[in-house]
């Protein structure tokens, strides 16, 4: 694949992924031995190495309202508790609802 052809998904990354990502593989995907290289416990990684794939799968769900995407994307990066993510989704889809009838 030519550097010009990058997924969107790809594009949408922070540079520390895409350095995280670069390892993993590298590891032949050993979570064991990328907590060895980044000098952290094995959950750890696994927490990063879920958000992440929550980042991408988000990344492949481009026709979700831009709002909601925001919301799960502040939830993944760690800047809203998962919970308080949750709630506002709910909201914000009932008063679209609401809207709608």
């Amino acid at each position: 694949m030519a550097i010009e052809i990058v997924p969107e998904w790809m594009r949408n990354l922070e540079e520390e992924d895409v350095v995280f990502l670069k390892k993993f593989v590298l590891a032949s995907g050993s979570l064991k031995e990328i907590a060895s290289q980044y000098g952290v416990t094995y959950p750890t990684v696994r927490l990063r190495l879920d958000r992440l794939i929550q980042k991408i799968k988000m990344e492949e769900n481009q026709q979700e309202d831009p709002y909601i995407l925001l919301i799960k994307r502040m939830a993944v990066n760690g800047k809203m508790d998962f919970e308080t993510a949750k709630i506002l989704i709910q909201e914000y889809r009932k008063k679209q609802q609401e809207e709608k009838s």
